[in-house]
């Protein structure tokens, strides 16, 4: 978990989708990790009875991606088939569907001989033409936007919470560091089960905690969008910033892998070290793209681009993280909302290396 590369790799695996009035687009970059961890899995029309209902999850593995994309692969027919679900009981079938799933996968031979230690956090949504539900296990979040601002959102499960860290202490373990014993940063997750031995206590008094945490709520007519995303973007973007940055982003395209993927290079360029993966889901209610907004972007364009090359015509020595470092200290109007300058930093990339294409290299993320 601790080791980087020498400079990120930003390469995307993207998916894009619509069904049942929903839209969505899912950005994944691996960034400076020296793995990729996180799966994902996304689905609208669940077959059967379940055609109106939709799915949406995001997985942020560690110690290994076998655990995340063991649950990519088989949480949402946990669910569905429990017999909770069939009864339209969908908050416990969730609950059910979780649990049963970290249980069985005790028996995957890796897991169960504990070559293989991983785990995985867990942010799932699901999603019908009436209601929300949205189940979190650790410390992925899903956040919902109303006229660009957060108007629910789920709660990480971090040890240093009161009551995690109550389970934590009846288990026998500690809070060090603001860490499971000094180790796990996440106080509930699925796999884990070094952390998952304590045998006279139940499966959610362990250490650490498979259960989710399930949230239900009417659909709005106000709703915009639904962002499930990892820790990697939420390190760097508060939910506020998250909204209205992706609330302004829908007003200059409807194309949302795109916006799927400035999010993850924005976070990328604000500091972020870890695996990064969102899904954006649109509701009918999401601002529509916009001219006037599209007319704004483009002069904000033509004016970055108009300092940058005043800002190298002064330079002794041209120096891309210099240009950034200048920029910063502007007054530039008009920068994306939550995003500022580094939502841009592409834009001056591109313009930078026009300009000095023998200094391109100077540009790869970890050279200034």
């Amino acid at each position: 978990m601790g080791a980087f590369l020498e400079k990120p790799m930003t390469c995307k695996h993207n998916e894009h989708g619509e069904g049942n009035g929903l839209r969505y687009g899912v950005g994944s970059m691996q960034g400076w990790r020296c793995e990729m961890e996180d799966a994902y899995h996304a689905k609208t029309g669940l077959g059967e009875n379940l055609d109106d209902w939709n799915y949406f999850a995001v997985f942020d593995g560690h110690a290994g991606d076998n655990v995340a994309k063991h649950c990519a692969a088989n949480l949402l027919q946990r669910i569905i088939t429990t017999t909770e679900f069939g009864n339209n009981d969908i908050t416990k079938g969730i609950h059910t569907g979780f649990l049963q799933l970290d249980e069985s996968m005790r028996n995957i031979p890796e897991l169960a001989s504990g070559v293989d230690k991983s785990g995985t956090t867990a942010v799932c949504a699901f999603i019908s033409s009436q209601q929300l539900y949205v189940a979190n296990c650790g410390d992925s979040r899903a956040v919902l936007c109303q006229n660009g601002q957060p108007v629910f959102t789920t709660q990480d499960h971090k040890p240093i919470l009161p009551g995690e860290k109550e389970r934590i202490q009846n288990a026998g373990g500690s809070v060090m560091v603001q860490r499971v014993n000094g180790s796990l940063a996440v106080s509930r997750a699925l796999g884990d089960y070094d952390y998952k031995n304590v045998h006279n206590l139940g499966q959610c008094e362990q250490l650490v905690s498979p259960e989710p945490e399930i949230f239900c709520r009417d659909r709005e007519k106000a709703d915009e969008f639904l962002v499930l995303a990892c820790d990697g973007v939420w390190d760097v973007m508060s939910n506020v910033e998250l909204c209205q940055f992706v609330h302004d982003r829908f007003q200059l395209t409807d194309n949302l892998v795109e916006v799927a993927n400035q999010v993850i290079d924005t976070c990328l360029q604000k500091g972020s070290r870890d695996n990064m993966s969102i899904i954006i889901i649109a509701f009918p209610g999401a601002p529509p793209v916009s001219e006037e907004a599209q007319r704004r972007e483009e002069a904000l364009e033509v004016h970055l681009r108009n300092r940058i090359e005043h800002i190298l015509s002064e330079m002794d020595t041209i120096e891309y993280g210099a240009l950034l470092k200048e920029l910063a200290r502007q007054n530039i109007p008009d920068l994306p909302p939550g995003g500022g300058l580094h939502a841009k930093c592409s834009f001056v990339s591109k313009v930078f290396k026009e300009l000095h294409p023998k200094l391109a290299d100077s540009c790869e993320m970890g050279n200034y």
